[in-house]
């Protein structure tokens, strides 16, 4: 049986030092639970795409529904036991090949691979000796079965036998931290989904004018990231035209794109389970209005004197505090908020209008995992290989009758992949045009 297409003989290595560096950082006596996600029905018998959890996938690169994982090490060596579907040609006939507990070994790397069906037998065997249990199920799957067969041994042994109590951690809290720094390998595949993104944000920009709907320009972002080897996005499109935009995560587009009205696109290609999160704002007829483009001009100014910052030392906090400095003082330029500066930072008054914060990692979660803060709870400086989003963002609503009537109806966001680098940082979003003038002279060509 050939290796699934999703799979390189190389890939091997690259799940094995993953888990090993995984088992490191874990006690001795650990064992490492993980369950993978199911098969999400559409309707009836049509299902939906299967996607793998981020976490099974990451250590294992087995992309197939139900399966589950156990990790430990015994005498030096790193151990591996895979629970996935067995077998079975009709299934496969009809819905796919699967590589079975036989494919799970040749293919994946695992020392022992079994059925689904023999999970609860097989651990009962493996918890022998374990004190530290380390469990990866974010969909909770194991709730009802985990700890009755961690109890089972207690309640079954001898009076006098010695007790075993094992102690239950969730695995995110150690596995969550090793995915915050980026290898080579996996920069390459963020590089490759940003710049099929940055070539989707290109292709709207080329296409869009007043009367088209908002799911054109929606499925026209699809096709351009499909013809640069990106077969899914990285969370549903938003491509939300006029008031619209004040909606964080509109999805519905479903609406007329009108003259003399801004368009929001936040939509990001995935690559090979690798994300990006690119946010423009433009000009659905090509040209900004004056009030709309003080507010473009002023969300960029933020967004680009954040970046400025970015370097390894940076405390992450500080990104978002001077997103928020700049929009605040160009609130108050603007009428829309009053005070002095440092009156308007200390009650935040700024926030009616700023919404949300101005950042999260990137990785294979859109919103990647990992801890903003340290063991101290302080927030956590950036090191290099680290991968965010910088997202600031001004919002005014129809309905905010108490705003000058030129500014209602404006949402304007804009978003950039960053890499902090050994000496500073790279915006890997920086292709797709950025600036007022270099979107009215982009779809000026166009036009």
């Amino acid at each position: 049986m050939q290796p699934p297409t999703h799979f390189g003989s190389r890939d091997k290595t690259m799940y094995a030092e993953r888990r090993q560096q995984l088992l490191n950082r874990l006690p001795g006596d650990s064992l490492a639970i993980l369950a993978g996600y199911p098969q999400r029905v559409r309707s009836k018998n049509i299902k939906y795409h299967f996607r793998q959890d981020n976490d099974f996938l990451y250590l294992t690169g087995f992309n197939e529904p139900d399966a589950q994982a156990l990790m430990w090490r015994e005498d030096r060596e790193d151990k591996l036991v895979l629970f996935c579907r067995p077998r079975d040609p009709a299934a496969e006939v009809s819905f796919g090949r699967r590589s079975g507990p036989e494919g799970a070994i040749e293919h994946f790397g695992a020392d022992e691979a079994y059925a689904i069906a023999d999970f609860d037998e097989v651990l009962l065997q493996k918890l022998a000796g374990k004190c530290y249990i380390f469990l990866g199920d974010e969909l909770g799957r194991l709730n009802d079965k985990l700890w009755p067969l961690l109890n089972r041994q207690r309640h079954t042994s001898p009076f006098d036998a010695i007790k075993s109590y094992p102690i239950l951690t969730p695995l995110a809290k150690v596995l969550h931290p090793l995915r915050v720094i980026k290898t080579d390998h996996e920069l390459g595949l963020i590089r490759h989904a940003v710049k099929a993104s940055v070539e989707g944000h290109k292709a709207l920009l080329r296409k869009v004018r007043p009367g088209l709907n908002e799911a054109q320009l929606a499925a026209h972002f699809m096709a351009t990231i499909a013809d640069n080897q990106c077969l899914d996005v990285a969370y549903p499109n938003i491509v939300a035209g006029g008031n619209n935009a004040c909606c964080l995560h509109y999805e519905d587009n479903c609406c007329e794109l009108k003259d003399g009205e801004l368009l929001l696109v936040d939509a990001g290609a995935e690559y090979r389970h690798y994300c990006a999160d690119i946010t423009r704002t433009f000009p659905i007829n090509g040209r900004f209005a004056p009030a709309q483009r003080q507010i473009h001009d002023l969300v960029l100014k933020s967004l680009d004197a954040a970046i400025a910052l970015v370097r390894p030392g940076m405390p992450w906090d500080s990104l978002y505090q001077t997103c928020m400095r700049v929009l605040a003082e160009g609130l108050i330029e603007l009428g829309l908020i009053t005070g002095s500066i440092d009156e308007v930072m200390h009650r935040e008054s700024y926030r009616r209008f700023t919404v949300h914060k101005t950042g999260h990692w990137l990785g294979m979660d859109v919103h990647d995992v990992g801890p903003y803060h340290d063991s101290e709870g302080k927030w956590r400086t950036l090191e290099a290989g680290m991968v965010f989003t910088l997202e600031p963002g001004l919002y005014f609503p129809a309905d905010a009758e108490d705003i000058p009537a030129k500014y209602r109806g404006i949402g304007v966001r804009i978003e950039d992949d960053i890499l902090v680098t050994e000496d500073g940082h790279e915006n890997l979003s920086r292709g797709a045009p950025r600036s007022a003038a270099e979107i009215e002279a982009f779809m000026a060509q166009v036009g």
